[in-house]
């Protein structure tokens, strides 16, 4: 028997007691939050069905809103006993599924296979910026340069002051929420991390981490001339982030986001942006970090990338001048 019903702008249909919903060509923030009350009402049902499929063969754009509504609907029909099931995905939304990983996670059937490999989605204008990214790769190559001449006596001090690595390597959530290992010269003790228990803390420029007893006491000069951060530079050489963009969220902290704010994630992560050289204010409240992000993708262009790193500079060098 076969039921139907709408549901805002999505068609949703019951095939033998099995919802189907068949989503819109386009699945971005508005989508992606009525993609996510649609599948809530079902897990909210008396009666649970066993599977619930989503029909993506006229979706041809996804987003990293559309991504996160994705992952809530897995971990709520996970949590209930629900399997989700991804029908007739196209090779552009796959190509989304598996660069971040999702396609090992879901249960998804291609509608068909691409002769030539399909383009990610734009979704946003610095993504597809070929002068961004020849401007991240000769930043990267000058800052690799020096973090060469720096790396001596750098490891010799961390492994003078600890015991432990010479470098800490973290996984970050980056472009559409895409995993990859962030890494910085060692700061802290070994065992301890920056991000625990979903609380997020942002290091403003210049801070010195004095009252923190995690931060060894070369830690404390590294991040207080955010020399910690050099090897970042490898990070933006291999793509995975930007000289300036967006602030880089740990797995855990992405876990607690709701649909909108994965649009933070529509863009690479950078070195710097608007939370590093605005985070003399002491930034807490997490609101603040999402607005702060998205002013930044409102205002992108190259010059503002310019005049971003120029304050980052001049942050640094404000903030260090005399301090050693």
């Amino acid at each position: 028997m076969v039921d139907s019903m709408s549901e805002a702008d999505f068609k949703v249909m019951v095939l033998n007691d099995t919802p189907v919903v068949q989503l819109p060509a386009r699945l971005s923030v508005l989508e992606a939050v009525t993609f996510k009350e649609t599948c809530q009402q079902f897990l909210l049902m008396s009666s649970l069905p066993e599977k619930i499929i989503f029909d993506f063969s006229q979706t041809t754009f996804i987003d990293s809103c559309g991504i996160g509504a994705l992952v809530s609907n897995h971990k709520n029909a996970r949590d209930k006993g629900v399997k989700l099931v991804l029908w007739g995905v196209r090779d552009p939304v796959m190509a989304v599924l598996e660069m971040t990983g999702l396609n090992q996670v879901l249960t998804v059937e291609q509608l068909s296979q691409a002769t030539t490999p399909p383009e990610l989605p734009a979704t946003h204008p610095s993504i597809r910026s070929w002068v961004k990214r020849l401007l991240d790769i000769i930043g990267a190559s000058i800052g690799l340069a020096l973090t060469a001449i720096a790396f001596i006596p750098i490891a010799i001090l961390i492994k003078l002051d600890s015991p432990g690595p010479i470098f800490f390597s973290q996984i970050r959530k980056g472009w559409m929420g895409r995993p990859f290992r962030i890494w910085k010269f060692r700061s802290m003790y070994v065992g301890t991390e920056d991000i625990s228990n979903g609380k997020i803390r942002i290091k403003p420029l210049g801070e010195t981490d004095s009252a923190d007893p995690r931060v060894t006491r070369v830690g404390q000069f590294l991040r207080k001339t955010s020399l910690d951060e050099l090897p970042q530079f490898v990070n933006v050489l291999r793509g995975e982030m930007s000289l300036v963009g967006t602030r880089p969220p740990t797995p855990d902290e992405v876990d607690f986001y709701d649909v909108p704010e994965w649009q933070r994630l529509d863009v690479k992560p950078g070195m710097t942006g608007e939370w590093q050289v605005n985070g003399r204010n002491q930034i807490k409240d997490f609101k603040d970090i999402i607005e702060l992000d998205l002013r930044y993708q409102r205002n992108w262009n190259l010059m503002y990338d310019l005049k971003l790193i120029i304050k980052t500079i001049l942050v640094v060098f404000s903030k260090n001048s005399g301090a050693v």
